[in-house]
């Protein structure tokens, strides 16, 4: 059993188990694309894993015939042609910090716990 992606006009609606494509457009009607949850940025993570359209399917993601990617999370960002993952214009800070996006900032600031 793998899994499939119905889209609709370029968005995810929602994402099953099935045998086949072919089985999900014969009796649910529709284009359904296969998705796995092995593939992230366009890599699979398990050992000879064929990576699937750059990144598991989620419902509200767009699939424009070569990969899914995430709903924008901020203006700003914009999208890795290869990898399908939103990238932010500044690199996040690298220590053990806690960061979020500023976007009237365009920069990281970093959580301070109250």
């Amino acid at each position: 059993m793998s899994h499939f992606a119905k889209v609709v006009d370029g968005i995810v609606e929602q994402v099953i188990v099935a045998d086949t494509a072919e089985w999900c457009e014969t009796n649910l009607g529709g284009q359904w694309v296969q998705t796995s949850y092995n593939t992230y940025a366009g890599v699979n993570n398990r050992e000879g894993g064929e990576a699937l359209h750059k990144n598991y399917a989620g419902i509200g993601y767009t699939f424009d015939g070569t990969g899914f990617a995430a709903p924008k999370p901020y203006e700003s960002w914009t999208l890795n042609a290869d990898s399908y993952i939103w990238e932010a214009p500044a690199p996040a800070p690298q220590d053990d910090k806690f960061y979020t996006w500023s976007e009237e900032d365009l920069a990281w600031v970093e959580v301070v716990a109250s």
